[in-house]
């Protein structure tokens, strides 16, 4: 982003700064495809997942199974001993 539209644009108000981010995130996540990704858009990718990670068994409205795994034991009880520390 910085390369590409950062350090090559020069912005004359925010509004035009907001309109230039979202054509270049449009052109971004529909246009140009990633070797992560299998050589697929972002939101192809996207549409993929949506149509073969629909799971019956979920109710209305639900969310979907969390992605990233859980924290190692003694992870939270450190973090929440430390903010009351500050």
């Amino acid at each position: 982003m910085r390369d590409e539209l950062l350090n090559e644009s020069l912005f004359f108000g925010l509004d035009h700064a907001r309109s230039a981010f979202a054509e270049w995130r449009q052109d971004c996540n529909t246009a140009r495809p990633r070797s992560s990704l299998g050589y697929q858009t972002p939101a192809a990718f996207a549409g993929t997942l949506t149509a073969t990670g629909s799971d019956d068994s979920l109710d209305e409205g639900s969310a979907p199974p969390p992605v990233a795994r859980p924290a190692p034991y003694g992870v939270t009880e450190i973090a929440e001993a430390l903010i009351p520390a500050g």
